[in-house]
This record gives C-alpha cells, sequence and structure tokens, in this order.
C-alpha cells in the first residue's frame, strides 16, 4: 500500500487509469472532482467529503508507455462500506481526462484494519523473539497468549450472531449457545463456529442447516437440553456434543473441548435415544435401545476386535448373529447375497459411502474402527471404535 499522510482511512480504493495520450497528475485529479460533482448529490461530494476529512489525499501515480498515460489512482477512505463503494464506482463514469480519452476501472477496495491486524501479529513475533532471545524462559506460554489475542481478533457477525470469519466458506460448521462460547473456540483454534445468542434458535441457524454439515455443541446442564431440543426440533442437525456434566463451553480447557467434540453422536441416534423430550445426561454415553435386551456394544466391541487386521466385514440379523463375512473390498457387490442384515462390523474408517450403503440395504448399525469423515446419518446409528 502506497505511503499515505492520513492515518484515520478505514478503507483505500485503487483504481486502474488508462488514457488515450499523456496526461498529468494535476489534469487527472481535476477529473475526478469535475466528473464527479453533484453526481451523487451534495451529501456525497468529494471536495466537501475532503473538506470535513472523510475522504483523504487523493494519490495518482502515472506512468508513460507509447506516448499514453496508465497508472494507478489511490482514495483513503473514512466511509462505511456501502458509501466508499459508491465514491468507487463514480469513478468509473469518467471518460475524459484533459483532451484524451480515458478510462477508470475500480481493481479493489483495500480494507486497511486487516493490514493493521497483519502488521500487529507480524510485530508480535518480532517482540516475541526478541524475549526469548533475552528470556530464554515462558515462550511457549508467552507465543500461546498471543496466539490465543490474534485469534480472540477473528471474532465475526453473520447475520447478528457471533461467529469465527468467513463462516460461510465451511462445509461444516459447529453451533454454540453463546458468544462467549465462540470466543472459546476461536482462542483454541476452531473457526467454524457460530452463535445461537438467544433463547430461540435464529433463522439463520436453520438454513445454515439446511447446506451444510452442523454440529451442536452445548453446555452439560439443564440449559444444554433445552437448547438441544429446539434444535433437534427445528434445524437439520447431524451431530450433537456436549461439554462434561455441570461445565459450559466457555469454561472448556483445549483438552477438554476436542474431547467432547471426538465423541460427538449423530443426531438422528441422539433423538432415538434420549428422545425429543430429554432430560440432562451426557450424550456420549450409549444408551440401550429399547427394542432388544441384548448389549449391542459389548457384541459390536468383541466382534470388532477380532476383525482387527483382517480388513474383513461381518454382516448380523436382528438377534445379533452373523449372518456373513467378506473382504471389505467386496463388500459393494458382496452384499446383495445377504438378506435381512441388522448390522454391519468392519475393520476400516467410516466414511459417507458406507453409511449411504447401509441406508440403502435398510442396515440399521453401522460399526468400524474409526470416522475417516463427518457423515450424514439419515437415520443409520453410527458407531467407531472410541463409542464403544
Amino acid at each position: 500500500m502506497a505511503k499515505l499522510a492520513q492515518n484515520f482511512a478505514k478503507y483505500v480504493i485503487h483504481a486502474r487509469l488508462e488514457s488515450s495520450g499523456i496526461v498529468e497528475k494535476p489534469d487527472v485529479i481535476g477529473a475526478v472532482f469535475g466528473q464527479t460533482e453533484g453526481l451523487l448529490g451534495s451529501d456525497m461530494d468529494l471536495r466537501e467529503l475532503q473538506r470535513t476529512g472523510r475522504i483523504g489525499r487523493i494519490e495518482v501515480i502515472l506512468r508513460v508507455r507509447n506516448g499514453k498515460s496508465e497508472g494507478e489512482i489511490l482514495i483513503p477512505s473514512s466511509l462505511d462500506m456501502s458509501e466508499t463503494s459508491l465514491i468507487a464506482s463514480s469513478l468509473e463514469t469518467i471518460d475524459k481526462i484533459g483532451p484524451c480519452d480515458a478510462k477508470i476501472t475500480v481493481k479493489n477496495v483495500e480494507d486497511i484494519r486487516s493490514q493493521k491486524r497483519r502488521y500487529i501479529v507480524d510485530r508480535a513475533k518480532e517482540i516475541l523473539k526478541s524475549m526469548i532471545e533475552k528470556s530464554g524462559e515462558g515462550s511457549y506460554e508467552i507465543s500461546e497468549m498471543i496466539k490465543q489475542a490474534v485469534r480472540t481478533w477473528e471474532i465475526s457477525s453473520y447475520h447478528g450472531l457471533s461467529c469465527g470469519p468467513n463462516i460461510t466458506n465451511f462445509n461444516e460448521i459447529i453451533v454454540v449457545e453463546g458468544r462467549a462460547d465462540v470466543i472459546n473456540l476461536l482462542k483454541n483454534g476452531i473457526k467454524n463456529v457460530i452463535a445461537m445468542e438467544g433463547s430461540n434458535v435464529p433463522k439463520a441457524i436453520v438454513n445454515l442447516s439446511k447446506e451444510k454439515i452442523v454440529t451442536a455443541f452445548l453446555d452439560g446442564d439443564r440449559g444444554g437440553d433445552l437448547d438441544l431440543k429446539k434444535l433437534l426440533s427445528i434445524a437439520e442437525l447431524d451431530y450433537v456434543a456436549r461439554a462434561p456434566d455441570g461445565k459450559e463451553v466457555e469454561d472448556l480447557s483445549q483438552k477438554e473441548i476436542f474431547k467432547a467434540l471426538r465423541e460427538k453422536l449423530p443426531a438422528d441416534q441422539v433423538k432415538k435415544e434420549f428422545g425429543s423430550y430429554m432430560l440432562h445426561q451426557p450424550v456420549n454415553r450409549f444408551v440401550e435401545p429399547k427394542e432388544k435386551t441384548v448389549e449391542k456394544p459389548k457384541i459390536f466391541k468383541k466382534i470388532l476386535e477380532d476383525l482387527v487386521g483382517t480388513r474383513a466385514v461381518c454382516l448380523m440379523n436382528n438377534e445379533l448373529k452373523m449372518v456373513g463375512k467378506v473382504p471389505l473390498s467386496e463388500l459393494q457387490t458382496s452384499i446383495n447375497s445377504f438378506k435381512n442384515v441388522y448390522a454391519m462390523v468392519f475393520d476400516g474408517m467410516i466414511n459417507q459411502a458406507i453409511v449411504d450403503l447401509a441406508l440403502s440395504k435398510k442396515i440399521k448399525y453401522v460399526v468400524g474402527m474409526k470416522f475417516k469423515e463427518s457423515v450424514k446419518s439419515n437415520g443409520v446409528i453410527v458407531l467407531s471404535r472410541e463409542q464403544l
């Protein structure tokens, strides 16, 4: 960015200039003021904005090439985003500079604050390095403090809800209860997080749940139960994670956060096992389905342990008797040979393709070593070795 005398600016407009002949800087500045005068009304007149300090000194950088002038126009602005955009677009109406035909194209509008943040981070690194060299102690703690401060600055807003930066760019998001929860997750490196911020589920959360893979990460108390009930009834949740019993997400350590997220359960399973009007209990605990008295987790765990290293799949009926065993690589073609498969237990990583296959064959349980990716269960109960 060019050095500007004004340090008030929030934005800098960068525009490219091309003219049919040779022009001077005063010609360019005169054209900018003259040909935009009255275009956006008196409140947005460039001379008045510059007089009141809302538009800074216009910088023009020119080069002459083959008898023509080309270059860049820089205009610092302390106006808001929409007003700065109007000023920028008005430049493109200029078609003549001095005696020459000209064309001005806005390249971009730079957010100065993001550059300041980069400077702060870079400077913090230099200061940290200096401190380490002088003291040789506490470098890890200092580094973590700086990292956490930088991550906290990244808190943003989506339809008025506190969230991590660029929440719409993530395919998977985590929904928490409040702003303090967002800050704690940002401090610990998790950016794809957004808060409900209220007793009702916002429409923005509902809309996001239709487009993205959503994990609800809620407090381990009665309030978390109530929020979970609302989310399950309104939004299209994929997974549910809970803070340890009696704890809130905003108070969790990094280890507790990642443990809770690792132990998340498919939302469909939570609905079936706990019901729509649940009382609080940690959702990472397996609750026995009512239709069977057999202890499925113990059976699944034993079979899974026997399968380690075999790369095989055990197919079971609703009495949990094995009806077949096939190589995992042949599952897609072999499964059609078996009827009334109730569960599949396999030595491999759980992915969406396996879950979709189970859904198409009306298989209720899919049990694998661990998750390769986040999956949409769509009614299939999906369990990893860690959850058994």
